[in-house]
């Protein structure tokens, strides 16, 4: 006969296990097989304000080409993310640090990987982008993937406020800059 306490031990144990299968087993997030796609609509406006969030997240965030941040981006530009403040200058002082990279004329090469482009209106964009792998903190060794979205407001192609889902660096990040 099993002691009591040894069959709560298993019966906790497998419980755990079975737990861990469930939960822990999420799909891995891939980027889309042409992610050019996802930046374009048939309607002018959604196509301009597409393009223009394609190419903050390409040519700006990935690549660098801060030079070129006028024209995907208002001077007033309102940041709702904290580690930054708003204004096209202090986020080209943030970002614009090193120098720019090549922009790899394959998309499929492209370093962001994008899930998806949806769209509110006609002056939302929103962007999902694979964020990862990651360390698996539950399961040393292995890694994992999620997403990470921005989401911008557009005025006349330009972006002129932006959300992320950001959390306020600890290590000191940039800072609110003047508003």
């Amino acid at each position: 006969m099993v002691p009591m306490k040894l069959r709560f031990t298993l019966l906790g144990t497998l419980t755990l296990i079975a737990c861990a299968n469930v939960f822990g087993q999420a799909e891995p997030v891939v980027g889309a097989a042409d992610p050019t796609a996802l930046f374009k609509d048939k309607d002018k406006t959604l196509n301009t304000n597409k393009q223009a969030a394609m190419h903050i997240v390409i040519d700006l965030l990935a690549y660098g080409h801060w030079n070129e941040a006028d024209k995907w981006l208002t001077e007033k530009y309102i940041q709702h993310n904290p580690n930054f403040g708003s204004g096209r200058a202090p986020i080209m002082a943030a970002f614009g640090k090193n120098a720019p990279r090549p922009i790899p004329a394959d998309p499929k090469d492209w370093s962001t990987k994008i899930v998806a482009v949806t769209t509110q209106g006609k002056d939302i964009v929103c962007v999902a982008s694979v964020s990862g792998p990651r360390p698996d903190p539950r399961n040393p060794g292995q890694t994992y993937t999620t997403t990470h979205f921005d989401m911008w407001r557009f005025v006349n192609g330009k972006a002129d406020e932006h959300w992320d889902e950001a959390a306020i660096n600890a290590g000191g990040g940039q800072g609110k800059g003047k508003q």
